[in-house]
């Protein structure tokens, strides 16, 4: 018996769609069928390398597909899903879901009134890390999270809050399960109008604290989280796959080497997007979560704009 494979496509063909079209080509579930760029040649370019239609509009590209990812800048995300959802199209949308929150809830809700899949592409969720971080977490009552990355010269329409702290954000508001009930931040724009770094102190109503720091013009990479409860301390690094974790045994402390099978996470979300859309079931990410996470960096860039003002 032959399986229908989802017929999936791109809009937006730059760095990031780019890599979503060269796995959807390696995806067995997935007919990669189109891609749609402003930018004809690289649409044309991008299509032609992994064996895919360029569509010369929106609308064409539409009428090639199930489901789709977008990658275009965040300003653009909400007009895109809102023509792929109105005309019955799963969508993976790059995070930050909308620039806005407004924007955010009604996608949300048009996916939901469709019965379509509409997932949020927090690619972190997927990173074999978390998966271990999962295994060993009871309740967490501190968080210290570092995303640090080089200045992209890309994506800085929005400040590093919602371009990198927005992905530990996502994360740490699945792990707490909890209200936030404060906020401290600041933030410092140095390359960009938006600021490029930023550190955030949140107080859940449970008690647990979390400290997250993000940068844009950092000379290093970096992505790290580590995690304190009552009878462990986790030190995971999401960026080499690796983590430790620490016990108190016997009144001395011990170090355990987490195991970790090592995966590419943008492939695991990939496939979990054709899954979701063959069957229906919800995405790890939904726009529900991805519209809280966003509530959430919103406010913390309100603050920022506030202490700097």
């Amino acid at each position: 018996m032959s399986i229908t494979k989802v017929r999936v496509g791109v809009v937006g063909v730059g760095h990031i769609g780019s890599n979503h079209a060269r796995l959807y080509a390696e995806v067995p579930s997935a007919n990669f069928t189109g891609v749609y760029d402003v930018d004809v040649a690289r649409g044309n370019a991008v299509g032609k390398k992994f064996g895919a239609t360029s569509a010369r509009s929106l609308d064409e590209f539409i009428g090639m597909v199930d489901a789709a990812s977008v990658a275009t800048p965040t300003n653009t995300h909400y007009e895109i899903a809102r023509s792929l959802l109105a005309h019955g199209k799963h969508a993976l949308v790059e995070k930050p879901i909308t620039d806005n929150t407004t924007h955010a809830a009604e996608l949300t809700k048009l996916a939901a009134r469709n019965d379509l899949i509409l997932q949020v592409g927090h690619v972190e969720r997927f990173n074999p890390v978390l998966s271990a971080l999962e295994r060993h977490l009871t309740h967490p009552r501190f968080i210290e999270a570092h995303r640090l990355a080089p200045y992209p010269g890309r994506s800085t329409d929005i400040g590093v809050v919602l371009d990198l702290m927005i992905h530990d954000l996502e994360v740490i508001l699945h792990f707490v399960g909890s209200p936030v009930q404060g906020i401290d931040a600041v933030g410092v724009p140095v390359l960009s109008h938006g600021e490029d770094i930023a550190n955030a102190r949140l107080r859940f109503e449970n008690g647990c604290v979390a400290n997250v720091t993000s940068s844009r013009i950092s000379p290093e990479r970096m992505r790290k989280i580590r995690v304190f409860q009552e009878d462990a301390y986790l030190s995971l690094d999401y960026q080499n796959q690796s983590g430790e974790i620490y016990r108190s045994v016997g009144g001395r402390i011990t170090r355990d080497r987490v195991e970790i099978e090592r995966e590419e996470p943008l492939k695991r979300q990939l496939t979990s997007f054709i899954e979701c859309a063959s069957t229906g079931r919800q995405p790890r990410v939904s726009g529900f979560q991805a519209t809280a996470a966003l509530e959430l960096a919103v406010e913390i860039t309100k603050r920022i704009a506030s202490s700097s003002a």
